[in-house]
Parts: C-alpha cells; sequence; structure tokens
C-alpha cells in the first residue's frame, strides 16, 4: 500500500453513498486535492470529527490511480472556537472557499495554506476586527498567487515617491496592478484615493510574513480604505462568486 503523510486542513466536505465522505483538503506538499473518507459518517468512526472542515494536521493518505483515500489523521487543531459563532463560521468557510479557488493539486500551496491557518487564528482575537482578517487575507493571498500588488513605486513609471512629495500618488488601481502617481493617473479609470497610512499598511501586508500580519489594528477610516482596496482588487483578479459569501452577508445584516 502506497501510504503518504501530508499536512493540511480540510477545507470542505460532502457527504458521498450512505457513510463516506470527500474531503477537499489543501496540504502543504501536494496543494489542494480531493480524497475520500470512508466510513466517515458512522458515529463511532475514527475519521468523524477529522473530516470536518476547518480540521488542521496531519493526514496519512492512500494514493490510488486517479484518486486518495484518508486512511488516518492526527488533527491538531479543530478551531472548535469558530463552530460556536455563526459569522466566524462564514468568515471562516469564505477563506476556505478562496483558498480551495486559487490552488491546485501537485502545485506547492505552503503559503497559501500558512495563511488559511493563520487567518482562522485571528478571526478568534476579540481584539482584531473581522472585516479587518477578510481585508489582509484578501491582499495576502493574491500576493502567494503572483497578483502582488505594486505598493512601492508607481505601477506605471516605476518612479518612488521622495519625501518632498507628499502628493505623489493619485491612488489605487486594481486594473493598473498598484499605485499611480499623480503624473500616469490618465486613462487609469478605477482609481482609489487613499491615504498614507493606507499605503503604508499595503507595503507591510506584502513585505510581512504569515505570522507578522495580524499584528496591528487600523482606526477610521484607513480600515474602510483597506476594505476597498482589498474588495477591489479580489473582484478583479478572481471571478468573485463565492457561496459562502451569501452566508456572510446574511450573518452581517
Amino acid at each position: 500500500m502506497n501510504l503518504e503523510t501530508v499536512t493540511g486542513m480540510v477545507l470542505s466536505a460532502m457527504p458521498i453513498g450512505e457513510y463516506d465522505k470527500r474531503l477537499v483538503i489543501l496540504t502543504k506538499e501536494f496543494g489542494r486535492i480531493s480524497a475520500f473518507a470512508k466510513g466517515a459518517r458512522k458515529p463511532n468512526s475514527v475519521l468523524l470529527a477529522p473530516s470536518q472542515p476547518f480540521a488542521f494536521g496531519f493526514f496519512t493518505l492512500y494514493q490510488g490511480r486517479s484518486s486518495y483515500t484518508v486512511n488516518s489523521a492526527d488533527i491538531q487543531n479543530y478551531f472548535e472556537e469558530l463552530r460556536t459563532d455563526l459569522e466566524k463560521i462564514a468568515y471562516g468557510m469564505y477563506f476556505c472557499e478562496v483558498a480551495a479557488h486559487l490552488t491546485y493539486e501537485n502545485v506547492e500551496a505552503a503559503g497559501i495554506l500558512k495563511l488559511l491557518y493563520q487567518s482562522l487564528r485571528a478571526l478568534n482575537k476579540e481584539k482584531l476586527p473581522k472585516e479587518m482578517v477578510r481585508s489582509i487575507f484578501e491582499i495576502k493571498v493574491l500576493d502567494f498567487n503572483g497578483e502582488t500588488p505594486r505598493v512601492f513605486e508607481c505601477v506605471k513609471c516605476r518612479k518612488k515617491p521622495t519625501a518632498e512629495s507628499r502628493k505623489f500618488y493619485a491612488g489605487f488601481s486594481s486594473k493598473a496592478g498598484g499605485m499611480v502617481c499623480s503624473c500616469c493617473r490618465e486613462g487609469v479609470p478605477d482609481i482609489l484615493k487613499i491615504s498614507e497610512t493606507t499605503i503604508y499598511t499595503l507595503q507591510y501586508i506584502i513585505s510581512s510574513k504569515v505570522e507578522k500580519l495580524f499584528t496591528f489594528l487600523l482606526k477610521k477610516p484607513y480600515d474602510l480604505e483597506l476594505k476597498q482596496v482589498a474588495a477591489q482588487y479580489m473582484e478583479y483578479y478572481t471571478d468573485g462568486n463565492f457561496q459562502s459569501l451569501e452566508m456572510l452577508k446574511d450573518c452581517l445584516q
């Protein structure tokens, strides 16, 4: 039997037949994979708890010709705190859906897996606004996916602001791919005017390790500016048609 042990998180689970489940797992080693958890719906199954969304740990898999089968699991974190709060569940499911959308089988996904794990942890920090956690996640996940916004210079002319040029930037453009200076703004229709604080925040998110992302707070209106940038960037670089967003919208109403 060809067994592989991987580090991963269950993104979603679907019932199959009478007792089984089909899991989508984001793994460090193999990216996003599908795996069958046989008997996982039985009340006494050892795979019952490990086959729930958000379960993070080590999965031992049997690799068949066309699919994986979960042989056993050693779960390090079930994120039980999320399961008692509908709003946290909605944010968590959205993060998982985005991660599933942006990853592929046999394509390394260690960065996005670590980001997903730390983002779920951040949802349990009462001092951190959940919308800010979402904005940070959206910007960083697109950074890991190769759509890094250019926020240290003008994306058009590649010039950087000087100490004397306080009004150097006209704003942020998702279509252009980052910050646009005042001289290059002509012909860029989606400019968002943002403050220096928000520009610095974007620079911090892009340049920081995942473990350092959720260590600051933003006051108004900077949190709203960051939310605008993240929402516009996500809409431009993904189709934006995530089912979990409907659940999230219902929770926030």
